[in-house]
């Protein structure tokens, strides 16, 4: 979704349309108002689901960062990150593909995939992933895996899965096996389709 899009559907679903165009407006004029004012969001907004999986607290939130000063926005995502909760944490991860940071949140996808929150871990495999590196990536899909996720939270798997995903997908399959603990469906799937392209290559 595109900023323009998330604002929409906050003007849909939330009444209070209003909170949000005068906390956007505070920022513009006082970036430094982002710190009382993205925490509140989700009073302000609540937590209703809108398209896409995303709620109104973390649309709302988006705004507010897209209304940071170019030069500020990085600097304004590590603070807000570090110390957010886990919700403002996951909002900073989503609106990440929507700003102009370059790969700069590429740290705070690092730390999103060490932690143990699904909530985080899938966020931080978004669309904005595609700034990771291949190994980097890997290990997440491998964790989603192992948490249980659905591999659907991860933006562009088929694209980008490779022979190297193959055999460590291949490898957790035999432990899980041997352990009598099926693989879920979609990883099973994955590593399915990722074995008929490597014997497709070998033909």
């Amino acid at each position: 979704m595109t900023l323009d899009d998330l604002h929409a559907a906050l003007a849909r679903a939330v009444p209070p349309i209003g909170w949000v165009d005068e906390a956007v407006r505070q920022v513009r004029a006082d970036p430094g108002a982002i710190a009382r004012l993205f925490p509140r969001a989700a009073r302000a907004c609540g937590r209703a689901p809108l398209a896409n999986g995303w709620t109104a607290d973390e649309a709302a939130r988006a705004l507010l960062l897209a209304a940071l000063p170019k030069d500020r926005v990085a600097e304004e995502l590590e603070r807000l990150y570090r110390y957010g909760d886990a919700n403002e944490k996951r909002a900073v991860l989503r609106a990440l593909p929507l700003l102009p940071i370059g790969n700069a949140g590429v740290p705070l996808l690092h730390d999103a995939l060490r932690t143990n929150d699904t909530r985080l871990v899938g966020a931080a495999l978004g669309p904005y992933a595609a700034h990771l590196d291949a190994a980097t990536w890997r290990q997440g899909v491998l964790k989603c895996v192992f948490m249980g996720l659905p591999l659907s939270c991860v933006d562009g798997l088929d694209e980008r899965a490779d022979e190297e995903l193959r055999v460590m997908l291949a490898g957790l399959a035999e432990e899980r096996a041997a352990a009598g603990r099926p693989m879920a469906a979609d990883a099973t799937g994955l590593l399915n389709r990722l074995a008929g392209t490597a014997l497709r290559k070998e033909a």
